[in-house]
């Protein structure tokens, strides 16, 4: 009988896979959760496309995944596990709060959104919360999407559709390397204009870095740029 009770009781672990390339930050999540007797931690990745093959092999019921790793980002390894691997949830835990982000991890399929400086009692929530069917966002991420609906009049925006034709190319040619100078000369059009430009590039998509305008670039397939 206590065989059994035991063996009911595994059965009830909610099956974790944590993914995350910071071996500092997944030993803090894993003993943090290592400590809950409802959650059985399955494996570990530190890319996303090793993520992805995890989760085929080890069936995992919710996986805990960041963003920005090495080999396949956490947007390319949502999108691929949710064909491979359909019945994981994948639950995000990043640093990065800005739109753009969550319109594409919402749009992958991820079920819930959590900022690594949340607490560690919201994780245990939100696990429980995707596990269950239910989707879970952090406060300030759920602001984001609503502000978001509102804007895009009940929907969420995808931000590079905001930006004109002249605006794509800028943003294309600064992923590139290309200085305001160099852009300014191949467009034939003054230095100030370029300007303006990345200006408004940066306000419409939320990023004030030219990485990571850079890095959004690449993966709205605007460059090839490494």
């Amino acid at each position: 009988m206590a065989a059994h009770n035991a063996r009911k009781s595994r059965e009830k672990k909610i099956r974790l896979l944590l993914v995350d390339d910071h071996p500092i930050v997944l030993d803090g999540i894993k003993s943090h959760l290592c400590a809950q007797p409802e959650f059985e931690i399955v494996g570990e990745a530190s890319n996303g496309l090793d993520a992805v093959q995890k989760s085929k092999a080890l069936l995992p019921d919710v996986v805990l995944m960041d963003i920005t790793m090495p080999q396949m980002n956490g947007l390319e390894a949502t999108a691929m596990m949710r064909k491979q691997a359909p019945l994981a949830k994948i639950l995000i835990l990043t640093m990065h709060n800005s739109k753009e982000y969550i319109a594409q991890m919402i749009r992958a399929g991820a079920r819930g959104y959590l900022l690594k400086d949340g607490s560690p009692a919201e994780l245990v929530r939100a696990i429980k919360a995707v596990h269950a069917g239910e989707v879970f966002f952090a406060p300030s991420v759920s602001r984001v999407i609503v502000d978001q609906l509102v804007e895009g009049g009940g929907r969420v925006s995808e931000p590079v559709q905001s930006l004109t034709d002249r605006e794509r190319e800028v943003l294309s040619l600064i992923a590139e390397g290309l200085l305001n100078k160099q852009i300014a000369d191949k467009l034939g059009i003054g230095v100030r204009t370029i300007e303006t430009h990345r200006e408004r590039i940066m306000r419409k998509l939320d990023i004030h870095t030219v990485a990571g305008l850079t890095k959004y670039a690449i993966a709205q397939g605007m460059t090839t740029m490494p």
